[in-house]
Protein backbone atom coordinates (compact mmCIF):
# COMPACT_ATOMS: atom_id res chain seq x y z
CA UNK A 1 0.00 0.00 0.00
CA UNK A 2 1.40 3.56 -1.16
CA UNK A 3 1.85 5.62 2.09
CA UNK A 4 -0.20 8.51 2.58
CA UNK A 5 1.25 12.35 1.11
CA UNK A 6 -0.72 15.18 2.34
CA UNK A 7 -0.46 19.20 0.75
CA UNK A 8 1.15 21.24 3.23
CA UNK A 9 0.96 24.79 4.19
CA UNK A 10 2.18 27.87 6.29
CA UNK A 11 0.04 29.30 8.78
CA UNK A 12 -1.17 31.20 6.46
CA UNK A 13 -2.68 28.68 4.15
CA UNK A 14 -0.21 28.86 1.39
CA UNK A 15 0.58 25.70 -0.35
CA UNK A 16 4.33 24.89 0.43
CA UNK A 17 4.48 21.21 -0.73
CA UNK A 18 3.87 17.35 -0.05
CA UNK A 19 4.89 15.25 2.83
CA UNK A 20 4.05 11.85 3.71
CA UNK A 21 1.85 11.52 6.82
CA UNK A 22 3.98 10.19 8.97
CA UNK A 23 6.19 13.19 8.67
CA UNK A 24 3.39 15.86 8.60
CA UNK A 25 2.26 14.66 12.10
CA UNK A 26 5.79 13.84 12.97
CA UNK A 27 7.13 17.92 12.31
CA UNK A 28 3.43 19.20 12.55
CA UNK A 29 3.31 20.54 9.17
CA UNK A 30 -0.06 22.26 8.52
CA UNK A 31 -2.34 20.52 6.57
CA UNK A 32 -5.73 20.20 5.41
CA UNK A 33 -8.67 18.09 6.74
CA UNK A 34 -12.79 17.46 6.53
CA UNK A 35 -15.06 17.40 9.13
CA UNK A 36 -18.96 16.49 8.89
CA UNK A 37 -21.23 15.89 11.72
CA UNK A 38 -24.64 14.44 11.33
CA UNK A 39 -27.57 15.26 12.83
CA UNK A 40 -31.02 13.49 12.65
CA UNK A 41 -34.68 14.86 13.94
CA UNK A 42 -37.42 12.52 16.13
CA UNK A 43 -40.22 14.27 16.05
CA UNK A 44 -39.66 17.75 17.60
CA UNK A 45 -35.75 16.48 18.96
CA UNK A 46 -32.76 16.73 16.98
CA UNK A 47 -30.04 14.04 17.72
CA UNK A 48 -26.13 14.07 16.79
CA UNK A 49 -24.49 11.21 15.68
CA UNK A 50 -20.55 11.47 16.66
CA UNK A 51 -18.45 8.62 16.13
CA UNK A 52 -15.65 6.39 19.02
CA UNK A 53 -12.19 6.00 17.21
CA UNK A 54 -10.47 2.34 17.23
CA UNK A 55 -7.60 1.82 19.38
CA UNK A 56 -5.47 1.02 17.04
CA UNK A 57 -5.37 4.99 15.43
CA UNK A 58 -2.33 7.05 15.19
CA UNK A 59 -3.80 9.71 17.18
CA UNK A 60 -6.24 9.95 19.53
CA UNK A 61 -7.19 6.45 19.78
CA UNK A 62 -10.29 5.34 21.52
CA UNK A 63 -11.48 8.76 21.96
CA UNK A 64 -15.12 9.99 20.67
CA UNK A 65 -15.24 12.61 17.71
CA UNK A 66 -17.04 14.20 14.69
CA UNK A 67 -19.39 11.61 12.93
CA UNK A 68 -16.92 11.30 10.04
CA UNK A 69 -13.92 13.43 9.11
CA UNK A 70 -10.45 12.88 7.40
CA UNK A 71 -7.00 14.62 6.13
CA UNK A 72 -6.95 15.81 2.33
CA UNK A 73 -4.54 13.58 0.65
CA UNK A 74 -1.76 15.38 -1.89
CA UNK A 75 -3.96 17.12 -4.96
CA UNK A 76 -7.48 16.36 -2.90
CA UNK A 77 -9.82 19.00 -2.92
CA UNK A 78 -13.04 19.24 -0.66
CA UNK A 79 -15.80 17.48 -2.50
CA UNK A 80 -13.09 14.48 -2.94
CA UNK A 81 -12.93 14.46 1.23
CA UNK A 82 -16.42 14.06 0.72
CA UNK A 83 -15.78 10.23 0.44
CA UNK A 84 -15.19 9.81 4.24
CA UNK A 85 -18.91 9.11 4.71
CA UNK A 86 -18.79 6.62 2.08
CA UNK A 87 -15.50 5.00 4.03
CA UNK A 88 -16.56 5.55 7.41
CA UNK A 89 -20.10 5.00 7.29
CA UNK A 90 -21.66 3.63 4.08
CA UNK A 91 -23.23 6.93 3.29
CA UNK A 92 -23.36 7.48 -0.39
CA UNK A 93 -24.57 11.55 -0.55
CA UNK A 94 -23.24 13.93 -2.55
CA UNK A 95 -21.25 16.97 -1.67
CA UNK A 96 -23.89 19.93 -2.92
CA UNK A 97 -26.12 18.21 0.12
CA UNK A 98 -23.90 19.37 2.85
CA UNK A 99 -24.41 22.22 4.72
CA UNK A 100 -20.82 24.38 5.46
CA UNK A 101 -20.82 25.76 8.88
CA UNK A 102 -16.94 27.18 8.95
CA UNK A 103 -12.89 26.17 8.75
CA UNK A 104 -11.61 25.78 12.21
CA UNK A 105 -7.77 26.38 12.73
CA UNK A 106 -6.14 23.63 15.21
CA UNK A 107 -3.57 22.63 16.65
CA UNK A 108 -3.85 19.16 18.84
CA UNK A 109 -0.58 17.15 20.28
CA UNK A 110 0.03 14.05 22.00
CA UNK A 111 1.76 10.87 22.00
CA UNK A 112 0.63 7.22 21.39
CA UNK A 113 2.68 4.12 22.43
CA UNK A 114 5.78 6.04 22.66
CA UNK A 115 5.38 8.26 19.35
CA UNK A 116 4.84 11.76 19.97
CA UNK A 117 2.59 13.88 17.00
CA UNK A 118 1.38 17.10 16.43
CA UNK A 119 -1.61 17.52 14.53
CA UNK A 120 -2.07 20.91 12.72
CA UNK A 121 -4.93 21.54 10.77
CA UNK A 122 -7.14 23.67 8.67
CA UNK A 123 -10.67 22.13 8.92
CA UNK A 124 -13.51 22.41 6.97
CA UNK A 125 -16.85 21.39 8.82
CA UNK A 126 -19.82 20.49 7.40
CA UNK A 127 -23.14 19.35 8.39
CA UNK A 128 -25.68 16.87 6.87
CA UNK A 129 -29.25 15.89 8.10
CA UNK A 130 -29.68 12.42 7.75
CA UNK A 131 -32.62 10.86 8.93
CA UNK A 132 -31.71 6.95 9.27
CA UNK A 133 -31.18 4.69 12.08
CA UNK A 134 -27.97 3.77 13.99
CA UNK A 135 -28.43 0.19 12.69
CA UNK A 136 -28.24 1.59 8.38
CA UNK A 137 -24.51 3.04 8.96
CA UNK A 138 -21.64 0.80 8.08
CA UNK A 139 -19.18 1.02 10.01
CA UNK A 140 -15.20 1.02 8.63
CA UNK A 141 -13.16 -1.60 11.16
CA UNK A 142 -10.50 0.16 9.94
CA UNK A 143 -11.48 3.38 11.52
CA UNK A 144 -14.65 3.18 13.67
CA UNK A 145 -15.15 1.50 16.65
CA UNK A 146 -18.77 2.43 17.47
CA UNK A 147 -21.17 4.76 16.51
CA UNK A 148 -23.66 7.02 18.75
CA UNK A 149 -26.41 9.26 19.32
CA UNK A 150 -27.66 11.60 21.68
CA UNK A 151 -30.11 14.82 21.93
CA UNK A 152 -28.01 17.74 20.46
CA UNK A 153 -29.32 20.04 23.57
CA UNK A 154 -27.81 17.06 25.97
CA UNK A 155 -24.05 17.00 24.33
CA UNK A 156 -23.92 21.27 23.63
CA UNK A 157 -24.64 21.30 27.47
CA UNK A 158 -21.67 18.32 28.15
CA UNK A 159 -19.60 21.27 26.49
CA UNK A 160 -20.94 24.07 28.18
CA UNK A 161 -20.49 22.09 31.55
CA UNK A 162 -24.08 22.28 32.34
CA UNK A 163 -23.65 18.52 32.97
CA UNK A 164 -20.84 16.15 33.97
CA UNK A 165 -21.84 13.29 31.54
CA UNK A 166 -24.56 12.16 28.77
CA UNK A 167 -25.78 8.69 28.27
CA UNK A 168 -25.50 7.79 24.29
CA UNK A 169 -26.90 4.94 22.51
CA UNK A 170 -24.48 3.09 19.48
CA UNK A 171 -24.07 0.43 17.61
CA UNK A 172 -20.22 -1.51 17.89
CA UNK A 173 -18.39 -2.04 14.27
CA UNK A 174 -19.83 -5.35 12.66
CA UNK A 175 -17.55 -8.10 10.07
CA UNK A 176 -19.49 -8.16 6.72
CA UNK A 177 -21.43 -11.05 7.44
CA UNK A 178 -22.11 -10.52 10.56
CA UNK A 179 -24.16 -7.16 9.11
CA UNK A 180 -25.39 -9.28 6.72
CA UNK A 181 -27.24 -11.55 9.06
CA UNK A 182 -27.98 -9.31 12.13
CA UNK A 183 -28.96 -6.13 13.06
CA UNK A 184 -26.16 -4.51 15.43
CA UNK A 185 -27.12 -4.60 18.90
CA UNK A 186 -27.12 -1.73 20.67
CA UNK A 187 -25.03 -0.32 23.63
CA UNK A 188 -24.99 2.05 26.11
CA UNK A 189 -22.48 4.47 27.31
CA UNK A 190 -21.85 7.17 29.74
CA UNK A 191 -19.61 9.94 28.79
CA UNK A 192 -17.48 12.73 29.66
CA UNK A 193 -16.34 15.79 27.60
CA UNK A 194 -12.98 14.77 28.84
CA UNK A 195 -13.61 11.11 26.62
CA UNK A 196 -13.86 13.02 23.64
CA UNK A 197 -10.72 14.42 20.77
CA UNK A 198 -9.39 17.53 22.70
CA UNK A 199 -10.70 20.26 19.25
CA UNK A 200 -11.05 22.51 22.19
CA UNK A 201 -14.16 23.77 23.90
CA UNK A 202 -14.82 26.41 21.25
CA UNK A 203 -14.61 23.82 18.45
CA UNK A 204 -17.52 21.86 19.87
CA UNK A 205 -19.99 24.31 20.71
CA UNK A 206 -19.41 26.53 17.35
CA UNK A 207 -19.89 23.18 15.73
CA UNK A 208 -22.96 21.95 18.19
CA UNK A 209 -24.80 25.66 17.89
CA UNK A 210 -24.71 25.74 14.02
CA UNK A 211 -26.30 22.18 14.04
CA UNK A 212 -29.24 23.18 14.60
CA UNK A 213 -29.67 25.22 11.60
CA UNK A 214 -28.61 22.24 9.10
CA UNK A 215 -31.45 22.30 6.92
CA UNK A 216 -34.02 19.45 7.77
CA UNK A 217 -33.61 16.69 5.21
Amino acid sequence: MTPERFDIYDDKQHWIGTALRSEVHAKGYWHRSFHCWIVRDEGEQRRVLFQRRRDIKDTFPGCYDITAAGHLTAGEQLQDACRELEEELGVNTPFEALTYLFTATQQLQGEVRGVPFVDREFSAVYGLCLNQPLESYVLQPSEVDSLYEVPLDDLLALFRSEIDVIQATGVQTQSPSDHAANEPERIVRVIRATEFVPHGTAYYTDVLEALYHVPKE
